[in-house]
């Protein structure tokens, strides 16, 4: 590797990782975020706003893919990639000052949401951009090796957001942290910006695109050429749904959706939590350049294929160990006092609430609303239409409430006839939630997890299995999808199926996955989200997708 490859390699990856760090500081910051601007709304919907909003930035990565890579083919990556941080970067830093709901109500929310699309904007036309530089600069037989370090960046991006988090907490109480200690992180990447500027002035443009640009053969009509001649469109739509659709899944699954499962549903601390997933990302981080190098020897489809086979077959039996050595109070709990809702199944919802204006009011929504708050599982059981759910701990039923404040049947046949005042639906829900609470207490329901009880070695064991299975499919895929197009619409086309997959197909998993398990009541049915996800990938990837690791990219088609 020359000198000139490494700064090459070094810069590419260094402002790619400070711009994974603005967008991730969101989603490890999730939970603090929805109490601050989505404190209109009760905690389990204000949870899933946020998450939502997490996922705004994900929706919009594919116009960003196309706008800036129409850029890309046409003006060249380098400065394509100099706009895109400087919009990461200002729009991270506004979220550090942004007023809370409490100062300037839904004003707060709105333009948080608008922040979040500028960065997945951003975001859509950074990685193609870097992939494609990184590249093009690589001698044929090392492009595994070569863009296998911008792989790493993601996850060092993430793993860089934690870290300052940690900082962050650790010198602060936590009601300082969630009253303004949160935003630091925020702030800090002014800094980071300025870093990453700098040090992409100083690269040259990518010598494939300058050698296509001097004979004249560049793109003048990138969409066109990419998305609307059927040959290229076919790679494209191969390239999402035979390879990047299911990395997708398997990426925020093993480091989002694992944080999110030890905090919201095991209930461990934030703290602990995130030295857990920090500690298995700087243990799982080397693989990504050892599959990356591992492609350039025996391709890059059989090591992504098999990741994926290992996180169909494995991810059940992880994750139920996570629980084991995590909080094994609940596990116990769970399987000496299985709780029951009994509901009529005409009053239950799917309480998936992407706008926060839904009101879930019937007995046997706040029955599970107020089960999943507490993250404890539970399993359903029919009743006779028109019956008030009930909660069956163990031997202990506590029965719901109506909370439209609106007389109900039961009500009715009771004696309270259409004249009786309904009851306040407050008082109601402040007794239902202290009786449910008494009810957990007294089966053996731990509140949170047990610091002195988890097995944490374990749990890094299990943690850093899933980053290995991120490694597997992640690390050749920047490779692949390069080989996979042309030059002259090759920014382009590789960067829309990159961020539809993980912009659609995984920022979307954590608040879908939520939604499964506050519907089911079982805390690992989120999991068949990314299994089947995976799986349909894992099929078309196997049937139709070509090997690429000795294609010639600098050839004109």
């Amino acid at each position: 590797m020359t000198k000139e490859e490494k700064k090459v390699i070094f810069a590419s990856s260094l402002g790619t990782v400070f711009e994974w760090y603005d967008f991730y500081l969101y989603g490890s910051l999730a939970a603090v975020i929805a109490k601050q601007f989505f404190s209109g709304v009760n905690p389990t919907a204000g949870l899933i706003f946020a998450l939502l909003a997490f996922a705004a930035g994900f929706f919009v990565r594919p116009f960003g893919a196309l706008v800036f890579g129409r850029l890309g083919d046409m003006i060249g990556r380098k400065y394509t990639f100099l706009v895109t941080i400087l919009i990461m970067g200002a729009s991270t830093f506004v979220v550090g000052i942004l007023p809370n709901y409490a100062s300037i109500g839904m004003a707060a929310p709105i333009i948080l949401i608008v922040l979040r699309l500028l960065q997945g904007l951003a975001l859509g036309g950074e990685y193609g951009g870097a992939a494609t530089y990184v590249a093009e600069h690589a001698p044929h037989g090392r492009r595994g090796n070569y863009t296998a370090w911008i792989q790493t960046t993601a996850t060092l991006g993430l793993f860089l957001s934690l870290l300052v988090i940690l900082a962050c907490r650790s010198n602060m109480s936590v009601e300082d942290f969630e009253n303004w200690g949160w935003r630091i992180p925020f702030l800090i990447s002014i800094v980071l910006l300025g870093i990453s500027v700098w040090i992409r002035l100083m690269l040259n443009e990518s010598p494939a695109f300058v050698k296509m640009k001097e004979e004249g053969k560049h793109s003048k009509a990138p969409l066109t050429e990419a998305f609307g001649n059927w040959k290229n469109l076919k790679v494209v739509i191969l390239a999402l749904f035979g390879l990047v659709a299911g990395q997708a899944v398997v990426w925020y699954t093993g480091q989002f959706y694992a944080l999110f499962f030890l905090t919201s549903i095991l209930k461990v601390d934030a703290f602990t939590a995130n030295i857990l997933i920090a500690i298995a990302l700087a243990i799982g981080t080397p693989f990504f350049i050892f599959f990356g190098s591992l492609s350039d020897r025996i391709g890059r489809k059989p090591i992504i294929m098999a990741g994926l086979v290992l996180a169909i077959i494995t991810y059940f039996p992880l994750f139920k160990a996570i629980t084991h050595f995590a909080n094994p109070a609940l596990e116990t709990a769970v399987a000496t006092s299985p709780v029951v809702v009994v509901a009529d199944p005409n009053e239950c919802s799917f309480q998936f609430n992407p706008t926060a204006t839904a009101k879930f009011t019937t007995s046997c929504d706040i029955a599970k609303s107020a089960l999943v708050a507490k993250g404890i599982p539970y399993s359903n059981e029919a009743a006779p239409a028109g019956t008030i759910a009930q909660i069956r701990v163990g031997g202990v039923s506590i029965e719901s409430y109506d909370g439209s404040g609106v007389v109900t049947k039961t009500e009715v046949n009771l004696g309270h006839g259409p004249s009786a005042a309904p009851a306040d639906p407050k008082a109601a829900g402040a007794a239902f939630t202290k009786a449910v609470g008494d009810a957990l207490v007294a089966a053996g329901y731990p509140a949170k997890a047990d610091n002195a009880a988890m097995n944490k070695p374990m749990l890094v064991v299990l943690l850093t299995i899933l980053v290995i299975y991120v490694t597997m499919v992640y690390g050749p895929i920047a490779a692949m999808l390069v080989e996979m197009f042309p030059t002259r619409i090759r920014y382009t086309s590789m960067s829309l199926p990159y961020h539809i997959g993980n912009g659609w197909f995984g920022g979307f998993l954590p608040t879908t996955s939520l939604a499964i398990v506050a519907a089911t009541g079982d805390i690992y049915s989120g999991l068949w989200y990314p299994i089947i996800i995976a799986a349909g990938t894992l099929v078309i990837g196997m049937l139709f997708v070509k090997e690429t690791k000795d294609i010639d990219i600098y050839a004109d088609d």
